[in-house]
């Protein structure tokens, strides 16, 4: 498949044989590995401000798109996507790149896969930074029975476990799917959010109902430049949605899959927050120190959920600051 990239911020991939899947993975500077671990619907171009900054810093910064994304193969069974596949993939990767250990980097859904390296890939990890997503211990119910109770058949993550229906709403407008999502701020600020009736779609996270709307009645605006929507636009219309959308209907799955492991994390690590997402909120990282001991913590104001895209100066200052401070400047 080829993809024009939008600019010349994003290296020409390579491509790895990792886990019985072919991966594409970019790839800038030398120095301590750190592994950029993109979220849903994204891809390592998520990554664009990062790779070069952390470059310029003395860094070999690592971006694959993941698992049923990009340029990266998709397979077909549903059941190829479980946290266990996904961690492989990363630990085949540092094999195919002759790295022994990496520092682990996640926005959203990369950020749950990152978080679960150190426990089913302890010996390969140096530390972990999740952008967003906090490291949560198993619960003690099936996930998406607990989110039925909390927000309806109708929340995303619910609708997404029938087959075929997200992936063919998604993929009828990519354009209009991807100016719903990558809004500044997001849809709403954390205050407005508040303030919303609590049957409203947004208010339950019913994204495939409110693709049904004009997107220009929600919040916020179009962060991304008219070439970078292209370069996700014309991403997606050409591999669908439905790798990414597997990676959720494999949720209870992994969670049988988790259940012996030691929810423990003895290493350096770094939670990033943003003040306005509402779907992963500062306030969800509460109480992370029981689990993580060694964990730092920051919070981006006026920032939604796509972060490192949304406010890429800032967030590279908090990562590059931190990686210095942890392991010694540029990882010497």
């Amino acid at each position: 498949m080829e993809i024009t990239r939008a600019d010349d911020t994003l290296p020409k991939p390579e491509f790895v044989e990792t886990n019985g899947i072919r991966m594409a993975v970019y790839e800038q500077g030398q120095g301590l590995p750190v592994v950029l671990c993109h979220g849903f619907p994204e891809l390592a171009y998520s990554w664009r401000h990062q790779l070069p900054a952390l470059a310029e810093a003395g860094y070999r910064a690592i971006a694959p798109d993941q698992r049923g994304y990009g340029l990266t193969e998709q397979p077909e069974d549903v059941d190829a996507y479980t946290i266990v596949h996904l961690c492989d993939d990363l630990a085949g990767l540092l094999d195919a790149q002759k790295i022994d250990k990496a520092v682990f980097v996640g926005h959203d859904w990369g950020g749950m896969v990152v978080w679960m390296m150190p426990l089913l890939h302890p010996d390969r990890v140096l530390g972990v930074v999740g952008v967003n997503t906090p490291f949560m211990p198993r619960p003690p119910v099936a996930p998406i029975q607990l989110l039925r109770q909390m927000r309806g058949e109708d929340n995303y993550i619910v609708a997404f476990q029938e087959p075929d229906t997200a992936d063919e709403r998604l993929g009828r407008d990519v354009h209009k799917t991807f100016s719903l999502f990558m809004r500044r701020g997001g849809l709403f600020d954390a205050e407005t959010f508040a303030k919303l009736p609590a049957d409203a779609p947004e208010r339950k996270f019913q994204l495939l109902k409110m693709l049904e709307g004009p997107v220009d009645a929600v919040g916020g605006e179009v962060f991304l430049t008219p070439e970078e929507m292209a370069f996700f636009v014309e991403t997606y219309k050409k591999t669908g949605f439905t790798g990414g959308i597997n990676w959720y209907r494999n949720i209870d799955r992994n969670w049988e899959l988790t259940k012996d492991l030691t929810y423990k994390i003895d290493l350096p690590c770094l939670y990033v927050g943003a003040e306005d997402d509402v779907v992963l909120p500062p306030s969800s990282a509460n109480g992370m120190e029981r689990f993580v001991p060694k964990l730092d913590k920051a919070t981006i104001a006026d920032c939604g959920h796509w972060t490192q895209q949304e406010q890429p100066e800032e967030f590279n200052r908090i990562l590059i600051g931190w990686l210095n401070e942890t392991f010694g400047k540029a990882g010497n």
